[in-house]
């Protein structure tokens, strides 16, 4: 039997975030049959796995998009990892370790005040890479140089998955991005992904810290509703670049709106010096010079939808 679940993952309540599909199967399916759902389902990813602990511990998931399995994606791991502990009715308080392409991520669990489920989970190190000019990235956003915020370069992040960070300097800036693949084809010439995140200091609502977009190429351009692998990202880069003061940071992340599916991504990111011990597990090496960073991205689960594939 291959059980279906639908989990709106960084959503404050149900049919809002960004939705998951997670698959559980008494065995394995092929991988061709994994791909094929996946692009049936069309969802931005589709997981996939069996609810048998590997030897470490930890369980085996596969993440397609509509296109293409990837290495790692944050909304994935959140909604799979919560699916999975309710299907195994496992406590609250236990943790779980998901095993991707990328590598183990530990999940954790908690109950924010109104009683929703929030998972957390520890990023892989994350790579801050080359730098590119405003000019040709405003062009393929459609948007002019000058809506780039040059407290901070357009710059490749990556963890597994490798997208490209862009600092605006206000809300009207982000509305009116939309990614042309023509247009940025230079850019991905140069070696750029077609994924492209996007994030303002102004916000819609005034208890969040930033507003986020994510446009990525999966049979055409595609936005996503919430993206935590971005967010990981981002956190990488703000404390590289010190966007924002301090070396602790704790945020939350608008997204969404553009989609109409309101979202709400948590993120912790801390900067650790060198010679300082991080937690255990979850010290990552990053573009900081003589340092490394702790990042934690977390939201709320909530599952919409349960069946069975025919």
């Amino acid at each position: 039997m291959q059980r279906f679940f639908i989990a709106d993952v960084f959503a404050e309540t149900a049919f809002a975030g960004n939705p998951l599909a997670v698959v559980i199967g008494d065995e394995a399916l092929p991988e061709a049959t994994m791909r094929r759902v996946a692009a049936e389902i069309n969802f931005s990813e589709t997981t996939f796995l069996v609810p048998l602990p590997e030897p470490d511990g930890g369980y085996r998931v596969r993440l397609f998009t509509p296109a293409r399995e990837i290495a790692f994606a944050g909304h994935p791991i959140l909604g799979t990892a919560v699916v999975l502990r309710q299907h195994l009715a496992l406590p609250l308080a236990a943790p779980l370790r998901l095993n991707l392409m990328v590598g183990p991520v530990g999940v954790a669990f908690e109950r924010d005040p109104a009683g929703a489920e929030v998972a957390w989970f520890d990023a892989p190190a994350v790579t801050l890479g080359a730098t590119v000019p405003r000019e040709p990235m405003a062009a393929a956003l459609g948007i002019a140089a000058d809506d780039i915020d040059p407290v901070a370069p357009v710059q490749q992040a990556g963890a597994g998955t490798t997208a490209m960070i862009v600092p605006l300097r206000s809300l009207d800036a982000l509305r009116r991005c939309r990614l042309d693949l023509a247009a940025y084809a230079p850019l991905a010439a140069q070696g750029c992904p077609p994924l492209v995140y996007l994030f303002s200091r102004e916000t819609h609502d005034p208890r969040n810290h930033l507003c986020a977009r994510f446009f990525f190429e999966a049979h055409g351009v595609r936005e996503d509703p919430a993206t935590g692998n971005g967010a990981a990202f981002v956190g990488a880069y703000l404390l590289e670049h010190r966007v924002l003061a301090g070396d602790d940071l704790s945020l939350r992340i608008e997204q969404g709106h553009q989609v109409r599916r309101p979202s709400l991504v948590l993120l912790r990111a801390r900067r650790v010096g060198a010679g300082h011990a991080g937690r255990a597990g979850a010290e990552h090496r990053t573009g900081l010079t003589g340092a490394a960073s702790e990042i934690r991205v977390g939201g709320a689960v909530i599952q919409t939808v349960r069946g069975e594939l025919l």
